[in-house]
């Protein structure tokens, strides 16, 4: 069993004992000694954690580890959050802010082909079928990166100015169809912030494209929203030689298909913020010569801009019910509000910029293009000011555009990046402290 206290501490004393400008260092300086003695069993928690994955809303192994590694470090986590999430306080040992750090719990129904000595083996059921399961997003190294940072800043506490409230959060990957919330939005309706509402909130996440060591940064909308949609095409069933002696849906939903197309590219302003429509499933029919009763039809909307998120679905009704009824069908439409757009505080994105140029140097700060990947970490930002950043993961020589992505079951990420990650987190908790408490005349 790993556990972070006594060789944390240890290392971390011996570093600091040695070190000839003692008197003369930052909180900062003894926070990035202490991040860098915790590699070895971030390491080590990473695998486990990516050797014993759990699909959303099942964590309950991972959510026992890290309420056990939390305990060891002498916080009180509390559990049972949002169904598996876990939270702990540290507490520091002056006035001043409250700041979160989040990390993500779920694994995905992907069958691991990267050969390694802690792949997963594991497997679950997923919408009713048997599957594999991996962390093949990251979230073994976002769960190991938050429990070292948490150690770095737990061996300084007594030194902070502020508080610090630790977010693991379950089911980031969503939930099963049909459950009406989880994850972070259920971590807040539990109520998380009811009792005091962090001042900030940072995250990161593990991406493949992008050489590890390095980090990529956006400022304003940086992730898009996600929404589900289904459209149900109701025609009259009939001998597909005689397809006048019915209403064919097919044709009806194939009209539907082309028209949303033009959603994006002709009738909402371009100028503002892009956005996709993507169909991924049709639904009809069971043979050749037979026009069915119905089709359906599923997809996904991404949007950076949430008023052009509200016209998009309003367009949408509208077209696929006007086309249906104009073909004497009709047209149940349905849209499952997924996550926000993730927006990065620009404020507060400002202030980090510097601590994240810091820590990981020059020339390894990167600015992202727009991200048409979703987060529920926008939740969070939407009750407090956050920032969320990208991670580099991809091995040193690596091409970025030739390595598997992220959900890929060849999915990998460079251990050499986890340093990084833990430092970084640390280093925005203490100067977005410092900054508060200095700017408030504490």
């Amino acid at each position: 069993m790993v556990r972070l206290t006594s060789t944390v501490v240890a290392s971390a004393t011996t570093l600091l004992l040695a070190a000839p400008t003692l008197a003369s260092e930052t909180l900062q300086d003894k926070l990035a000694t202490t991040a860098a003695s915790v590699t070895e069993d971030v390491i080590a928690l990473r695998r486990h954690f990516h050797e014993f994955p759990e699909l959303s809303n099942e964590e309950y192994k991972t959510a026992e580890r890290i309420a056990e590694e939390l305990r060891a470090m002498g916080l009180e986590p509390t559990t049972g959050i949002a169904e598996t999430g876990v939270t702990a306080l540290i507490k520091g040992g002056k006035p001043g802010p409250l700041v979160a750090l989040r990390a993500d719990m779920d694994a995905l129904p992907v069958i691991e082909q990267v050969d390694l000595p802690f792949a997963s083996k594991q497997r679950g059921v997923y919408n009713g079928n048997d599957v594999g399961i991996m962390h093949a997003c990251g979230h073994d190294t976002h769960m190991a990166m938050l429990l070292g940072a948490a150690q770095t800043l737990v061996a300084h506490q007594d030194e902070l100015p502020g508080d610090v409230l630790l977010i693991f959060q379950p089911a980031e990957e969503g939930a099963p169809h049909g459950t009406p919330s989880w994850g972070a939005k259920k971590m807040l309706e539990e109520g998380i912030f009811d009792e005091r509402k962090p001042d900030a909130i940072f995250g990161l996440h593990t991406f493949a494209n992008l050489p590890a060591g390095m980090v990529a940064y956006r400022s304003g909308p940086a992730m898009a929203s996600s929404d589900r949609f289904s459209i149900t095409v109701s025609g009259r069933q009939t001998h597909g030689s005689r397809p006048w002696n019915g209403v064919d849906p097919i044709v009806v939903a194939s009209q539907i298909v082309m028209a949303v197309q033009t959603i994006a590219s002709r009738q909402v302003d371009v100028t503002k913020a892009p956005s996709v429509i993507s169909f991924g499933i049709i639904n009809g029919g069971v043979r050749n010569n037979i026009i069915p009763d119905t089709v359906e039809l599923v997809g996904t909307i991404r949007n950076f801009d949430m008023g052009i998120r509200e016209q998009i679905h309003a367009k949408l009704r509208h077209t696929a019910v006007t086309i249906a009824d104009s073909a004497g069908a009709s047209a149940e439409v349905n849209i499952d509000l997924g996550y926000p757009v993730t927006v990065n505080n620009e404020d507060l994105t400002a202030q980090m910029l510097p601590t994240v140029q810091r820590v990981f140097g020059d020339g390894r700060v990167l600015e992202s293009p727009l991200v048409t990947g979703a987060e529920d970490f926008s939740y969070f930002a939407q009750e407090t000011p956050g920032l969320f950043l990208f991670l580099g993961g991809a091995p040193e020589g690596a091409d970025p555009a030739q390595i598997a992505t992220n959900h890929s079951p060849l999915f990998f990420v460079d251990e050499s990046t986890l340093p990084y990650g833990v430092n970084v987190l640390a280093q925005m908790v203490a100067d977005f402290m410092i900054d508060a408490t200095t700017s408030s005349g504490d």
